[in-house]
């Protein structure tokens, strides 16, 4: 089956992100919003395309044997062609990778597909939204960063609502409104995740809004409940 027959069509998707989990406890925090999530949102970071290091295929294959919420890997790295089988065969059922690190990022996001996953783009904040255009009819997903990349715990950047627009614009023009979905990642706020939905996010990526202290079904209850944007002709 189809990662996206298995989620919901008519609500925004929460792509809840371990990185702000409890990180000595992580298989009991992907336990906790289990019910309540769409997605796990596994960052990987190489140290090389963003600073530090985050996530890797193994502690992937092990969540996965104690959940199956779908897992989405950020491949945050500058070879993400030596990650893409391990992360797969891990059990990751959408991997995105950029668009600024790879000449060979149409091949990567075919094998993607090829291998039975989902393929997604991501951008960063810099990277104008129009650099996408080639991939669009290759991806199942494109993510807008609304910060910098590989930090947490940043306001989000005045423009994120803008590129997002622009985005579903692109989509609209090429038909692709009801394949491609746009996911923001970074900067997600209780004030600002209205905002990112009512520009056009079909899914969003928090992580301290939905690991922290408050009631799991309280805040995901709240997030799925927001209304869906409307379209523009």
């Amino acid at each position: 089956m189809n990662v996206w027959d298995r989620l919901s069509k008519n609500r925004l998707l929460v792509d809840a992100s371990i990185w702000s989990a409890d990180l000595t406890a992580l298989a009991g925090e992907v336990h906790r919003i289990g019910h309540y999530a769409d997605l796990v949102h596994v960052d990987v970071a190489d140290a090389h395309f963003v600073p530090g290091l985050l996530f890797f295929p193994d502690l992937v294959r092990q969540l996965r044997a104690t959940s199956s919420i779908p897992f989405h890997a950020h491949l945050m790295v500058e070879q993400p062609a030596a990650l893409i089988d391990d992360f797969i065969d891990a059990g990751a059922d959408i991997l995105t990778i950029h668009c600024e690190v790879d000449k060979n990022v149409s091949d990567l996001l075919r094998h993607i597909r090829t291998r039975g996953r989902a393929p997604g783009l991501a951008l960063r904040l810099d990277t104008p939204v129009d650099d996408a255009v080639p991939y669009l009819h290759l991806v199942d997903l494109i993510l807008l960063l609304g910060t910098e990349l590989g930090v947490k715990g940043v306001d989000l950047d005045p423009t994120a609502m803008t590129r997002i627009t622009h985005l579903r614009g692109l989509l609209r023009e090429h038909g692709l409104s009801d394949r491609v979905k746009i996911e923001a990642d970074g900067g997600l706020r209780r004030h600002t995740v209205p905002d990112l939905r009512t520009a056009g996010a079909d899914v969003i990526s928090p992580g301290s809004l939905v690991f922290g202290p408050e009631d799991p079904e309280t805040v995901f209850s709240w997030l799925h409940a927001l209304p869906a944007p409307v379209d523009v002709p």
